[in-house]
């Protein structure tokens, strides 16, 4: 099984799109994923070289060492300046990067990869089959810190340097995911020399093979990076090949959402992330800035049921609280239109996801209280369930930070569960993690995850990766034949049978109702008419080799 990239035929592609660009004046085509920015003045627009672009971020990276990163906000600044082997295209195949092209020998357990014999890092030094074997024993040296980075590669076992330019990745067992793990962000191929250098100090000067170089950062302040103009081309999405067209990119960190929005409508910043749903209506309304939407691939926004406490460990409870909770309202009256409702464990972009689930609407206050009847928790005259001396209670578990209204479903689903008899604490702190590590500190929890590939459900729905053992699973749900389906599908190359074996744990978790999805988030920008040329990967991160400011 061989992909190989053709250079030629690529750059004929770009001049082909090019001379179609000016001759029909047509602009950075979206597609069913994303927008891209252009005005009807600026899509006939020739691409403008130079410049700064400034682009304000609502929370600072975690780190710059993209190995050792755990933080979504910080991949749209990586992106930038570290590049990977392989990248996921909007239809979900896997296209060549850092390397040019792969065999996958007849076990399915040797992945041969040819790589790019033209790159070289910012600090000067090439791109070559040792930096590529150094940087996978980098990442799961325990020194690096590089823990989601390390649980990609769960199923590693070797690497062997063929020749200069041919890498041997040897694994412990077949694997369907591994090429499109190959493709995130925290793999990113780092300098040898630099990170050698550096050591725990590379997250100060970060050095990679990417368009953009590393000039600055000043802690929650902002960071600079400029023009890497002995680029080698080949960026995933872009439009044209050779440097970018910008000649520095500043990220701005702006947490407070007014001040934001204010200084993108100033001209302060060119560009803002994380538009409130209020401001992307008015903006929409006066046309004074552009907005661009995409949609985010992984796990959406999902209230996880904890299954260990009591009456909740009762899926007879667990469907009276989902008939109690208007999930429709609750979109509609916080997100304002701006943010679609979610009804699977997936997101609507990413692969597997089950579309039979939609529109499956489960809200029913009178179905609700008949459940909590029969279950034997009877209303007393406060209006509170009440069952053996003890009041219905449902502990909801928040973060100190309101981001994305989270706070707000909270209050809501309090009023909403007050009606049906069932008292809700909020439980709202800076360390949620301590809390989430005990399986009877709290009944209900949010959380949403961007990811490539829906294994990711194999960290929130397998019993064996619950939060005291490191996993992601919320819910504690153990359920055995969840666990077989994850399992089957992680090794199943048929993407037919394996997207199958997804639906069904989808299915499952909503029978069951393990969780109840809420929302799927659109990652939402505003930015300055003149910008052109900003577009979004897939799984919605923003990509700024052909942004350019006409004049």
């Amino acid at each position: 099984m061989m992909i190989t990239r053709n250079k030629p035929h690529k750059k004929i592609l770009i001049q082909i799109a090019c001379l179609l660009f000016l001759l029909a004046g047509c602009s950075n085509a979206g597609n069913s994923n994303s927008s891209t920015i252009g005005t009807e003045e600026s899509k006939s627009s020739k691409p403008v070289s130079g410049g700064e672009f400034t682009y304000a971020l609502s929370t600072p990276p975690d780190t710059l060492d993209p190995q050792a990163s755990g933080f979504a906000v910080s991949y749209r600044v990586l992106k930038s300046i570290f590049e990977t082997l392989v990248y996921q295209s909007k239809d979900n195949t896997i296209e060549p990067w850092l390397a040019t092209e792969w065999d996958i020998s007849e076990d399915q357990k040797s992945y041969t990869f040819k790589l790019r014999d033209d790159v070289t890092f910012h600090d000067g030094s090439k791109f070559n089959a040792e930096v590529v074997k150094y940087n996978f024993e980098r990442i799961l040296n325990p020194k690096t810190r590089a823990t989601t980075a390390a649980s990609y590669l769960g199923k590693f076992k070797s690497i062997e340097i063929l020749d200069d330019y041919t890498i041997k990745i040897n694994l412990s067992e077949p694997s369907a995911t591994f090429l499109t793990l190959l493709a995130h962000t925290n793999l990113s191929i780092v300098s040898q020399e630099a990170a050698e250098k550096y050591g725990d100090q590379f997250n100060a000067h970060p050095v990679g093979s990417g368009p953009f170089k590393f000039v600055e950062q000043v802690e929650n302040d902002r960071i600079v990076l400029e023009k890497n103009e002995n680029y080698h081309g080949g960026y995933p999405f872009a439009e044209h090949d050779g440097p970018a067209y910008l000649d520095k990119l500043v990220f701005k960190i702006i947490p407070e959402e007014a001040t934001r929005i204010g200084s993108v409508q100033s001209g302060q910043v060119n560009a803002i992330e994380t538009v409130p749903p209020q401001d992307v209506v008015s903006i929409k309304a006066n046309n004074q800035l552009n907005i661009l939407e995409a949609a985010t691939g992984g796990l959406p926004y999902t209230l996880f049921i904890n299954q260990t406490t009591a009456p909740w460990d009762d899926v007879k409870a667990r469907q009276a609280l989902k008939a109690a909770i208007d999930v429709k309202t609750i979109v509609n009256t916080l997100y304002l239109g701006t943010y679609k409702r979610a009804w699977s464990s997936l997101a609507p972009i990413t692969f597997g996801y089950d579309k039979s689930l939609e529109n499956k609407d489960s809200y029913d206050v009178k179905k609700a209280n008949q459940l909590f009847d029969e279950l034997g928790w009877e209303k007393a005259s406060d209006g509170l369930r009440k069952k053996d001396g003890k009041t219905l209670t449902l502990r909801i578990l928040n973060d100190a930070i309101n981001r994305e209204k989270r706070q707000d479903i909270s209050l809501m689903v309090q009023q909403q569960l007050k009606e049906v008899g069932v008292q809700v604490e909020l439980i709202t702190t800076n360390d949620p993690l301590s809390i989430l590590k005990d399986a009877k500190g709290y009944d209900l929890r949010g959380n949403s995850r961007v990811a490539l590939d829906p294994d990711d459900l194999t960290l929130f729905y397998h019993s064996q990766k619950t939060r005291d053992t490191g996993g992601l699973n919320l819910s504690w749900i153990k359920d055995k034949e969840i666990d077989t389906w994850l399992e089957n599908a992680a090794v199943e190359l048929d993407k037919e049978k394996r997207a199958d074996l997804y639906k069904q744990v989808q299915q499952k978790l909503i029978d069951q109702v393990a969780v109840i999805p809420i929302y799927d988030f659109p990652y939402t920008v505003a930015a300055a008419k003149k910008v052109q040329g900003l577009k979004f990967d897939s799984l919605g991160y923003p990509l700024f080799f052909d942004v350019n400011l006409q004049k």
